[in-house]
C-alpha cells in the first residue's frame, strides 16, 4: 500500500531542494519551450535533460 503522507514529504523535499515552486514553474515552462521547439525528438530530449540539471530558466533559455 502506497503511504501518501511518505510521498507528499518527499515531494516537498524535491520541490524545495530544487528552489521551490517557482523554480518548478520555470522548469515547466523552459520544459515545454523544448517540445514546442524545432528539431528532432533526439534533440529535443537532450535539450530538455540539460535544461532540468539546474533548477529554474537557464541564462539562455528564452523567455515567452
Amino acid at each position: 500500500m502506497v503511504n501518501l503522507r511518505r510521498l507528499t514529504d518527499r515531494a516537498k523535499k524535491i520541490v524545495d531542494k530544487r528552489g521551490g515552486t517557482d523554480a518548478l514553474k520555470e522548469d515547466a515552462e523552459e520544459l515545454a519551450d523544448v517540445a514546442k521547439g524545432e528539431g528532432s525528438v533526439k534533440d529535443k530530449a537532450k535539450a530538455a535533460a540539460d535544461a532540468v540539471k539546474e533548477p529554474g530558466r537557464s541564462e539562455g533559455a528564452p523567455r515567452r
